[in-house]
């Protein structure tokens, strides 16, 4: 390429007008169906060529223009992260929001843009026609329910990862990350236990639910294996409130209680109010163990032993699993995250 070439391509770079394609190839001495090749990462270019060619873009800052590498390559740069809820329960529950972190910051150091889509279970239809649309090259699903099998069918069609094990993981398509539920529950009910508990309650979360049903296995085993009793099961959904409503019907049993496992924090935190209202102390009376370790856990008085489960950590894996099924890598159907248990003054 000429002296004069070469002023013109800076000129022409510099002027206001965005670097072209075609500004590169002249920069680079190479046609621009060589320098198509080379952003879109072709084999077919040698690396003498892929040098000089990366050269030219970094010199005259050059960014490929997204949609067309979109139609060359049928790829969107897009991944959906669906939650099947309420808009207020997503922002409400902190879990929700560890989730949406780890995955936002995975995908923060790749090419890929986070669509966040808030679908209620009535709105499933719609988000299914978008999945299926072209309008992404991955899914993320967390929060889903047993009842709702508009996306466990996607995963021949469209790379997905659920965040945590669909209720029916043998008929469903695609991959999960999950925690060791069970394991995490029963740990929790035995740090109970070895405190001495004798009558330990439970307020067990959603049964159409994975979690919900895990939980309550590992309370019932830890029990099972001390051999205590193990009717005291309330239910409950996420919030403060319904934590309440549940301790409130525990109590009202008329049956000494002096340990209680709750299926979130959130729960516990709503517990703690009737628990003291009713003029008992924690952990005097009544120890109590929660799960999740979200902002609830460190807020409340005493602060809440709790089991953490690491939402952002398991964010982040989920997206690094759908980046790779995107890439076409073999990746394992299921990913067990651990759980710990974090020991504070409510037991």
């Amino acid at each position: 390429m000429t002296t004069q070439d070469s002023l013109s391509t800076r000129a022409g770079a510099s002027a206001g007008q965005s670097p072209t394609l075609e500004m590169v190839a002249a920069r680079a001495g190479v046609s621009r169906a060589t320098v198509s090749r080379v952003v879109n990462a072709s084999p077919k270019v040698t690396p003498e060529v892929v040098e000089l060619v990366q050269s030219a873009i970094a010199e005259l800052n050059y960014v490929p223009n997204r949609a067309a590498r979109s139609l060359a390559s049928r790829k969107t740069q897009v991944i959906a992260l669906v939650v099947p809820e309420s808009t207020a329960k997503v922002f409400d529950d902190p879990f929700f929001a560890a989730v949406i972190q780890g995955v936002a910051l995975y995908l923060a150091d790749t090419d890929y843009t986070l669509n966040l889509l808030i679908a209620s279970e009535t709105k499933s239809d719609k988000t299914r026609r978008y999945l299926l649309g072209g309008n992404v090259d991955g899914a993320l699903v967390v929060s889903h329910h047993s009842g709702d099998h508009s996306y466990t069918r996607l995963g021949s069609t469209l790379p997905i990862v659920f965040g945590g094990r669909p209720i029916n993981p043998e008929t469903a398509e695609g991959h999960y990350v999950d925690v060791d539920n069970v394991a995490g529950a029963r740990v929790a009910t035995e740090r109970l236990v070895k405190r001495g508990c004798r009558s330990i309650a439970t307020i067990a979360g959603p049964q159409d639910m994975p979690p919900g049903i895990d939980r309550l296995a590992g309370w019932k085993q830890a029990l099972d294996a001390a051999g205590l009793d193990d009717s005291l099961v309330e239910f409950g959904d996420y919030s403060p409130a319904d934590g309440a409503a549940a301790m409130r019907r525990l109590l009202a049993r008329n049956v000494p209680i002096d340990g209680l496992f709750t299926y979130s924090d959130q729960l516990a935190a709503g517990a703690y109010s009737v628990i003291r209202e009713a003029g008992l102390s924690i952990p005097g009376d009544i120890a109590v163990v929660g799960y999740d370790d979200d902002r609830h856990a460190g807020t409340v008085d005493p602060p809440l032993t709790t089991v953490n489960q690491a939402p952002a950590a398991m964010g982040a894996k989920m997206a690094e699993i759908v980046v790779r099924l995107i890439d076409g890598d073999e990746v394992e159907t299921a990913t067990t995250m651990p759980t710990r248990l974090v020991i504070r003054e409510s037991a």
